[in-house]
Order: C-alpha cells, then sequence, then structure tokens
C-alpha cells in the first residue's frame, strides 16, 4: 500500500475532534499504517497536527472601548486589546486552544463595569495574531511579552491550554497577586497520549513528536508537568471546572488544585467545557474573587440537599 503525505486539515478539538465516526475511523487507519511504514511522513503530519490549532467557527463582539495594539514576540505579533482606566489594576485574559480572547467577552464587561483595566489578546496562531502553529511553550511567551509591555497585573483568568499557560508563566516567576484558572489541563504529556491514542500513532512516532516539540521549545515536557513545583506558590487561586468536562477530565482540577499551595476549586455541573465561559453565576463568582471577595461556592449550581430517609 503506498502512503502518500495527504494533506490533513485541522481537527476541531482542545486535543483532536473529527467531523465524524467514519472520518475518525479513516483518520485511524490511516495514522496506524503510516506510523508503520513510513514513521517520518507520520510524525510530520502528527506535528502539525498538534501545534495548529483549529479556527474558531464563530466571531465574538470586540469591546466598543477596547484599544487594539501587536505586541512583538519570540512567536511574531500578537494582537492585543485593552480597555478600562489606565491608572486601574490590570487584569489579563488568556483564551484555550482554538479560541480567541474576545471568546471570554462576559468576564471582560463584568470587570470593565467593576473599573479594572483588561487586557486580552489571541495566542500565537490564534484569531489575528501572526502565525498558523502554536504549543503551550509558545503561550507562556506570548504571556511574559505582554506582561512586559502591557502590565504589570493584579490577577490573571485563564481558560483550558490558556489556564495552563497562565499556571505555567506564574510558576516561572509571572507577579500576580490572584490567578483564575478555568477548565484547566494539569498534564502536556496526557494531552500528548490523548491526542496519539485518537489519531493511533504509535507509541514510537508519538514520542518522536513530543521530542520534536522539546527541541524546538527547549524545554521538556516533564519539566511542565512537575505540579509539586506549584506547591511553593502562595497566591490565592480559584480554579473553576464542570464535572461532566468532556475534554479536560475534572479530575485535572483535582490534582491543579491539590498542588496549589492556596486554592479554591468550585465544581460545576451540566456546563461542559465551554458553556461555563458565559454562565453568570460562574462570570460572577471569578470577577468577585478577583476583586478580593472570599468565593463561599464549592458546587455551581449548588447540590439540593438530600431528603431525610426515614
Amino acid at each position: 500500500m503506498n502512503i502518500t503525505a495527504t494533506p490533513l486539515s485541522p481537527l476541531n478539538s482542545t486535543i483532536v475532534r473529527f467531523a465524524s465516526r467514519s472520518a475518525m475511523a479513516t483518520a485511524r487507519t490511516y495514522f496506524a499504517i503510516a506510523s508503520r511504514l513510513r514513521p517520518t511522513l507520520a510524525r510530520r503530519q502528527a506535528e502539525r497536527l498538534f501545534t495548529t490549532p483549529p479556527r474558531p467557527k464563530r466571531q465574538w463582539q470586540v469591546q466598543a472601548t477596547a484599544r487594539r495594539d501587536n505586541v512583538l514576540t519570540p512567536e511574531g505579533h500578537i494582537a492585543v486589546w485593552q480597555a478600562g482606566p489606565a491608572g486601574a489594576p490590570a487584569i489579563l485574559i488568556s483564551h484555550g486552544w482554538g479560541g480567541v480572547g474576545a471568546q471570554l467577552a462576559p468576564f471582560i464587561t463584568a470587570l470593565l463595569a467593576r473599573d479594572f483595566r483588561v487586557v486580552w489578546f489571541d495566542h500565537p496562531g490564534h484569531g489575528e495574531s501572526e502565525g498558523r502553529r502554536s504549543a503551550l511553550p509558545a503561550m507562556v511567551t506570548a504571556i511574559r511579552a505582554i506582561a512586559d509591555t502591557c502590565g504589570p497585573f493584579h490577577a490573571a483568568i485563564g481558560h483550558s491550554l490558556g489556564a495552563a499557560a497562565i499556571a505555567l508563566a506564574l510558576r516561572d516567576g509571572l507577579p500576580l497577586e490572584r490567578v483564575i484558572l478555568i477548565s484547566p489541563p494539569a498534564s502536556i504529556n496526557d494531552y500528548m497520549h490523548g491526542f496519539a491514542r485518537r489519531l493511533g500513532l504509535t507509541a514510537r512516532v508519538r514520542d518522536a513528536v513530543r521530542y520534536r516539540l522539546e527541541q524546538h521549545y527547549g524545554r521538556r515536557f516533564a519539566d511542565i508537568d512537575r505540579l509539586d513545583d506549584l506547591a511553593r506558590l502562595q497566591q490565592p487561586a480559584l480554579i473553576v471546572h464542570d464535572a461532566g468536562d468532556g475534554e479536560v477530565p475534572f479530575a485535572h482540577a483535582e490534582r491543579i488544585a491539590a498542588s496549589l499551595g492556596n486554592a479554591c476549586l468550585i465544581r460545576t455541573h451540566g456546563l461542559g467545557h465551554y458553556r461555563l465561559l458565559r454562565d453568570p453565576a460562574v462570570v460572577a463568582h471569578c470577577v468577585a474573587f478577583a476583586t478580593g471577595a472570599l468565593v463561599p461556592s464549592q458546587e455551581l449550581p449548588p447540590l439540593p440537599t438530600p431528603s431525610p430517609l426515614y
């Protein structure tokens, strides 16, 4: 059987999603064969898929009062917006894989109503920023550059892989007083293994993709995954994660919360990976936490008290 360099379109998911079961089966068959007969070809195509964020299917409105800038980073020019009083405490917004900064508009609007200065941006390879490729280390690099240019920041709010980037930047010394992580993944190695399983990659090809990315970004996945390093952080942290998240299991939030020195974990129900970004209760709790208010809830919505048994 001949294996050719068939063009593969980006697959729309936090890791990878197929348009149909037949498309998933076709891709798995292709990579299962290519991984064994043409491992270098399979590695190149898998690496491209792993580092090419999907384009969002919808557009989000940008705040009418926002000022757009470009920040030059080692990953290229990053599109940045900011709004609010110039001298006010600033909040950084970090979107997830395949998203854009304006996707967190409910948080931006609520924070501006509290007279914060809000800074949001499109990660490398996303939205209006330069490039078509990205990865977690590139997202961390962008955050550092934006902090140098638009900071200092009082707090940061991140979603999904953008939350992981915030946590990693914080671990590396990003000065923040508070941090809010929404649906954060706890391990880039788990992320890579899930990607490889869904594509049907062999362990050899999967490890080759990982090695290439580690060489390109100068950072080992094992070093990124050291959750024990979070224990020395004492900044108040809020983690919000849905119990039924189909993209990043709730157990990831539990692992991060257990590692952080001063974390509060809120579990939501029925909001999945994305709906919690526009849920009024989630937004209200996150904004209250950013202001320094306590967060009493551990469940959203609160679970009913079971009826007594007689």
